[in-house]
């Protein structure tokens, strides 16, 4: 800092900061924002699937074994599929009346949806599959020998049916929650039109739920392909086995357990991961909209000092530019 004489008396005028050099941790930040993103997310991915892989050699895995029974435990798959398929459609009706139920004035169906709401979120998944299995058929009073019969119900069936109740107890307040995200105006305009309630939900509110009740949807799909395994717990015909039992059988019979559990737990990541993509494309689809395009804006990268101004200094900021200042004018390039 110096000091000048004045009339007054003498007078100081502040000295510029000294300029720092930058450290290791921020040359190593600027150098990490200027390589794209989606550089650094497949490193990321190469990463992790060299440790997996270094892993995955160092436990000795008997590779012979699992490209011959590979594609045994994958037969299972479109039972898997079937099953969580089938299940869904039940889940969704059963969501959809009872969210319908949960949204309505009858004290009936009020009463009625929220105790199945509350036992089926209420009850372990597994304890739900073997009521539905072995202690359904009981209930059927002696001589009624006909009651039981129709009670006693295969793996398959005990597998949607119980998958199906479980998840529609879930979902039941996804739709709901779909179901209020409409405005109540468009209700009350639709109904001033004439149109009766189901004309008002099959025409105007379910269509816009369904962008709300999708996605949620979707999710709950994936998780229910997981949970498919579960069912394998009650038993399965030989020819009606899915790709956790096929496993179970297989790697049993050749006590190689841990192999045939790691082809099983490949089979489902990919299944889940084709389904995430698929999901993703019609989230995007149905937003369409009503989500807002961002504006991509222009920046360059300008040298600044350790005080934050803009100088010469070691250190780069990203600052933003208007479209003639990023654009060379015709001047620039010598016209």
């Amino acid at each position: 800092m110096r000091t000048e004489e004045t009339g007054s008396g003498p007078t100081r005028t502040p000295s510029q900061p000294e300029e720092r050099r930058p450290g290791f941790r921020e040359r190593a930040e600027l150098a990490s924002q200027r390589v794209p993103f989606r550089i650094k997310l497949a490193v990321v991915w190469v990463a992790i699937f060299t440790v997996l892989g270094v892993l995955f050699a160092l436990a000795q895995f008997d590779t012979t074994w699992l490209a011959d029974n590979f594609w045994f435990i994958a037969l299972g798959l479109p039972w898997t599929i079937m099953i969580a398929a089938l299940a869904i459609i039940v889940a969704v009706i059963l969501a959809l009346l009872g969210a319908l139920g949960r949204l309505s004035r009858n004290p009936i169906a009020v009463g009625v949806t929220g105790f199945y709401t509350s036992f089926f979120r209420g009850t372990p998944l597994i304890v739900q599959l073997f009521l539905i299995f072995l202690a359904l058929p009981e209930i059927a009073p002696e001589g009624w020998g006909w009651l039981g019969d129709r009670l006693t119900l295969s793996v398959l069936q005990t597998g949607v049916i119980g998958l199906g109740l479980n998840y529609g107890a879930y979902m039941t307040e996804i739709f709901r929650g779909g179901i209020q995200s409409v405005g109540h105006g468009q209700r009350e305009a639709a109904e001033a039109l004439g149109m009766t309630y189901p004309q008002v939900m099959r025409r105007v509110v379910l269509p816009q739920a369904l962008r709300v009740i999708i996605p949620p949807t979707g999710n709950e799909f994936i998780a229910m392909l997981k949970d498919s395994a579960l069912v394998s717990l009650l038993g399965s015909v030989a020819g009606q086995m899915e790709v956790f039992r096929r496993a179970q059988l297989v790697g049993r019979a050749d006590f190689r357990p841990l192999e045939a559990f790691l082809v099983a737990a490949a089979i489902y990541w990919a299944l889940t991961t084709i389904f995430q993509y698929f999901q993703s494309r019609l989230e995007r689809r149905l937003s369409r909209g009503y989500v807002r395009a961002a504006v991509q804006r222009k920046t360059k990268w300008v040298p600044a000092s350790a005080s934050g101004a803009f100088g010469s200094g070691a250190m780069q900021v990203e600052v933003a530019v208007e479209d003639d200042e990023a654009t060379p004018g015709p001047m620039e390039h010598g016209h």
